[in-house]
């Protein structure tokens, strides 16, 4: 039995929608019925993080970071592959550069999307035609 399970399914196009437990996502690798799966992909980065961001505040003694906002840029190659992810992390709390540091580190370690990007993880892939 697998932790997790997901189902994605496109009529026809590059649109699809999967359903991710009780929620319906709208992937578009066109952009034009919703976001293309790199932007979802730095997107669910930059949502992963924040928490452990949080996380590692609190392991740190800083339980109280109050409003953080973390504003991601990406950049492609000429393939649409991802080069490079860059997180601006903005932060309510004023404390040192030391502290932030310490707090980052650990939201790296903490953080699954940051784990799970990594090059031996990979979908194994099987096909089964005449399913439908």
């Amino acid at each position: 039995m697998s932790d997790i399970q997901t189902s994605t399914v496109s009529d026809e196009g590059f649109a699809t929608t999967s359903q991710v437990g009780g929620f319906d996502l709208q992937i578009d690798a066109l952009d034009e019925e919703g976001p293309n799966p790199n932007a979802t992909l730095v997107a669910t980065y930059a949502s992963c993080f924040l928490p452990a961001f949080r996380v590692g505040g609190q392991k740190t003694g800083f339980d109280d970071l109050g409003k953080i906002q973390i504003d991601a840029d990406a950049d492609l190659d000429e393939s649409d592959d991802l080069t490079e992810i860059r997180f601006d992390v903005y932060v309510e709390a004023d404390l040192s550069d030391e502290e932030f540091a310490a707090i980052a580190d650990l939201a790296e370690d903490i953080c699954h999307v940051h784990t799970a990007l990594r090059d031996d993880l990979r979908a194994d892939v099987t096909v089964v035609g005449d399913a439908f």
